[in-house]
């Protein structure tokens, strides 16, 4: 018994993956999934590794896994993949006050992003 299958919502040259609850604004998220959209894995990876952005790491993380889940788990070529889709999403907003003068206080606000990794096999042109 057990649950229905769930249809895949990828076609059948894609596979994905999502990083969630990454510590970062998503304006300077997206500035580096579009650092990466379009291009082969190598050359996203590559990118990924030597930027000076601190969160080119988290992106770089869910780029391997959306690499590991074309092979692993979708039987797609390494090395004829490319990234297809980099989207990126408003997450949760952690609240935080700081004392000011008079015995007041400000908000301090700490956002949260996430991002979806798609990776397709390119088509060989006859």
């Amino acid at each position: 018994m057990g649950k229905q299958a769930r249809e895949r919502r990828l076609a059948d040259n894609e596979a994905g993956a999502q990083g969630r609850n990454i510590r970062t604004s998503a304006q300077k998220l997206n500035l580096v999934a579009q650092a990466i959209r379009g291009k082969s894995v190598d050359a996203a990876l590559a990118e990924l590794t030597f930027s000076k952005r601190r969160v080119a790491g988290p992106v770089k993380k869910v780029l391997q896994s959306a690499i590991a889940n074309a092979e692993n788990n979708h039987d797609l070529d390494v090395d004829a993949l490319y990234v297809a889709e980099a989207s990126v999403g408003k997450n949760m907003v952690m609240k935080r006050m700081r004392p000011r003068a008079r015995g007041r206080m400000a908000r301090i606000l700490k956002p949260f992003s996430e991002i979806r990794i798609v990776v397709r096999e390119r088509e060989e042109a006859n």
